[in-house]
């Protein structure tokens, strides 16, 4: 299997995962956050060009907690819910480290530039999963701030 059959592979595995997870919560707003991240993963997937266009995955993540910040739910997440966020997260740097790695060792140019690319846009999935660990584990006071400052401007 060469490297990039591999890094679909780990997209596909990824996907999955973020639909279980849209799936397992009953909030819904992470429900959508979880979908966004399952979509994202597949518009990747299906990118061929060297030139990945930039994703809104942060920016529509903000829109959503700002939403659920003024909706009525309340908020009820269990320690179970916590860890399976924490996987998602180490998924997320392990393909950022892997996306790095082989950008390090490819000799054509936009090959290299597609895994910084990649990588890049793991690390964005990885903020963002911190955002919504930070979120679950004390929703008070991380609504509390309305200027978000917990998700990094790219």
């Amino acid at each position: 299997m060469d490297i990039f059959e591999y890094a679909m592979q780990m997209e596909k595995d990824g996907e999955a995962y973020y639909r279980q997870l849209a799936e397992q919560t009953n909030n819904n707003g992470l429900k959508t956050v979880f979908s966004m991240l399952a979509d994202e993963v597949v518009k990747q997937m299906k990118t061929q060009s060297p030139q990945m266009e930039q994703t809104q995955v942060l920016t529509n993540a903000k829109n959503i907690f700002v939403q659920m910040k003024e909706s009525d739910d309340t908020f009820d997440f269990d320690a179970r819910q916590v860890e399976l966020y924490k996987k998602a997260q180490d998924i997320e740097k392990k393909s950022q480290d892997f996306y790095s790695e082989k950008a390090s060792e490819v000799t054509q140019e936009d090959q290299k530039e597609t895994f910084q690319q990649l990588a890049a846009e793991e690390e964005k999935h990885y903020l963002l999963l911190d955002n919504i660990i930070q979120f679950v584990s004390r929703p008070d006071t991380w609504l509390e701030n309305a200027e978000f400052h917990h998700l990094e401007p790219y």
